[in-house]
């Protein structure tokens, strides 16, 4: 037995959208797996199923008007011994055998079991682009008439498209919906509309006249035409449409909920236009990603997400103003499947990032507190187990923060890690922590260039590898920075005093200490906070081309006594091609000797255009 004492509790969720979202084009999970997934969600306090039911890897819905659709739409060659993108195609004669789909009746049930449970199932049936897969079986509804095949893997970029000069595509498509809806008895319809290829529109007569013929801008202009003329069949339905943020592409529906993927400017230009919008940008809400170190965990498609930059989203934007953020409906966790074939790592990627989102999308951000999170999550762990759920624990990465304390003008370094009351063990005199090393327990005094090393062990095994970090002991350590142009919010490293803090960044460019600027030049003053002799000032910078993060052409640095006359100007520049392969940093360094100064200004010249 277990007492309960009576309270009276008053409770309710800041966001009406606390969703989740399952692919299963590009791998079929069975029925009962997604009553388990419902399951999850409904445990979590979350009212959102997005079901992504069709892309170019298969057709998961079954369409009486349409049978095909299941008979070969449905199904792949199996190629899962390839790597997604590396797949071979279908042998002349080869039978696909790989894949699935849900009956009609399957869908009723399924939709029965989350309704029990207070969840709403969104579907989503993918237009105008990655649509490949319809082709295999109906290819007179693309702009080439010729057949495809169902793609057994990567598809990039995903050219085929409906014909939107065609008015028999849209009779297509209509018919599908219209038995969509008749399945889910949702508000919303979601329709997709991301990466959509224009280049077949580009060369299509029928869409080329339809352009013509309306008065369209370009191709732009005609998904927005495609776009808004399947919106006006779904409101007659007395449904609404919700899309991908490239809806906006050309116009943006009248009445269209627009999910914002490619971070949260989409979202912001739709709820500026009183659109509502929810935020699933890919940095807090891809759930496909790595969530710990690669080397420990299975692949992933990449990316890197931890469970407590999940616990960090805000998902309503600074810049709205209240009229505005009454559009953020909320948010949701997208779980893209290339790299999860089966519903056991589906559990491991959804969850415990699932549990933070919850967190983020019912309490109020004053009353979130990550200390207590991970507490809780502790006990919530062993709950998890109990229902029999694959979940990953989180990161046993060790993080590495400085820390200045400016009443005891000292710097000191804190050490802590996803896992709640992990023995932290670690050392700073460059050598790797062992059992027999110190554990952490209070922040660490610095007070010269230190090597620190850390990591967490658990039953004298390693867990993931030994975090490091380099603290350089210089002058500017506790000074006070004026940016006359801010960092990128996107990259903003540790924060205002990143360039100071005494910490490099590594050659991982996503490790949180790299701060970084989008095509405009660095421009920030440097407060010593009195006259300090300077032998020599060196800055850091990162490139990795292929990332389109480049350094600078050339770093500047001068210097001031009162923060207003900047003299004796030292200009390095870059003698390294932009073009230059690999992840490389570059120390750029000037010597000043004998000079003495309170304030310092670094400038450095963004190249503005990746190089062709």
């Amino acid at each position: 037995e277990i007492p309960i004492p009576c309270v009276k509790i008053k409770d309710k969720p800041v966001y009406s959208w606390r969703g989740m979202h399952l692919d299963v084009s590009r791998h079929f999970f069975p029925k009962e797996f997604i009553k388990k997934y419902i399951d999850i969600i409904a445990m979590h306090k979350m009212n959102i199923f997005h079901w992504h039911l069709t892309d170019d890897n298969g057709w998961r819905i079954e369409i009486k008007k349409y049978p095909k659709l299941t008979d070969i739409c449905a199904w792949r060659v199996n190629r899962e011994s390839e790597p997604w993108n590396e797949r071979t195609p279908p042998r002349k004669g080869e039978k696909a055998t790989y894949g699935g789909y849900y009956t009609q009746e399957d869908i009723k049930e399924i939709v029965k079991y989350a309704e029990d449970r207070f969840v709403e199932i969104i579907p989503e049936i993918e237009m105008p682009g990655h649509s490949s897969e319809i082709f295999a079986a109906y290819p007179e509804y693309s702009c080439t008439g010729k057949k495809t095949y169902v793609k057994p893997g990567g598809y990039w970029p995903n050219s085929d498209i409906f014909c939107a000069g065609n008015d028999k595509t849209f009779d297509f498509i209509e018919d599908i919906l219209s038995e969509v809806i008749q399945l889910f008895p949702s508000k919303y319809i979601h329709i997709g509309g991301d990466e959509a290829d224009k280049t077949q529109w580009k060369k299509c007569k029928k869409c080329q006249t339809r352009i013509k013929k309306l008065h369209l801008k370009d191709e732009n202009e005609l998904q927005s035409y495609f776009i808004k003329r399947i919106e006006k069949f779904v409101i007659s339905k007395n449904k609404k449409l919700i899309g991908w943020d490239e809806i906006l592409e050309g116009g943006l529906a009248p009445e269209a909920t627009v999910m914002s993927w490619r971070g949260m400017h989409g979202g912001i230009a739709a709820a500026k236009k009183n659109h509502d919008v929810i935020m699933c940008p890919g940095t807090y809400c891809y759930f496909d990603h790595y969530q710990a170190d690669p080397e420990f965990q299975p692949i992933a498609i990449g990316g890197f997400l931890t469970l407590k930059k999940v616990y960090s989203f805000d998902p309503t934007p600074k810049s709205l103003n209240d009229e505005e953020k009454k559009h953020i409906l909320g948010a949701q966790g997208n779980v893209w499947t290339e790299y999860i074939p089966n519903p056991k790592k589906v559990e491991y990627m959804a969850v415990p990032r699932m549990c933070a989102l919850a967190e983020v999308l019912w309490s109020d951000k004053k009353n979130r507190n990550w200390n207590s999170f991970i507490k809780r999550m502790d006990t919530h762990y062993k709950r998890l187990r109990n229902h029999n759920i694959n979940f990953c624990k989180g990161s046993y990465k060790v993080d590495i923060i400085p820390e200045y304390d400016s009443i005891k003008k000292s710097m000191f370094v804190t050490l802590n890690s996803e896992i709640y009351k992990a023995k932290i063990y670690f050392t700073t005199d460059s050598t790797n922590p062992n059992i027999d090393s110190e554990i952490y327990k209070k922040p660490i005094k610095i007070n010269k260039s230190t090597i620190i090393k850390a990591c967490i062990f658990e039953e004298n095994k390693l867990k993931e590898k030994v975090s490091e970090k380099k603290l350089i002991f210089h002058k500017a350590i506790g000074g006070k920075i004026k940016y006359l142009v801010k960092y990128n919010d996107k990259y903003p490293g540790k924060g205002i005093t990143n360039p100071i803090d005494g910490f490099k960044g590594s050659d991982n460019y996503r490790d949180g200490y790299w701060q970084g600027y989008k095509g405009d030049d660095m421009d920030l003053i440097i407060d010593l906070g009195e006259i300090t002799p300077v032998k020599y000032i060196s800055a850091s910078f990162f490139q990795r081309q292929k990332s389109w993060i480049f350094f600078p052409l050339y770093v500047e640095y001068s210097f001031s006594d009162d923060g207003k006359i900047f003299n004796n100007k030292k200009t390095i520049k870059n003698n390294i091609p932009l073009k230059k392969e690999g992840y490389l940093i570059k120390d750029f360094t000037a010597n000043v000797d004998k000079i003495k100064t309170r304030y310092i200004c670094i400038k450095a010249k963004n190249i503005n255009k990746c190089p062709g």
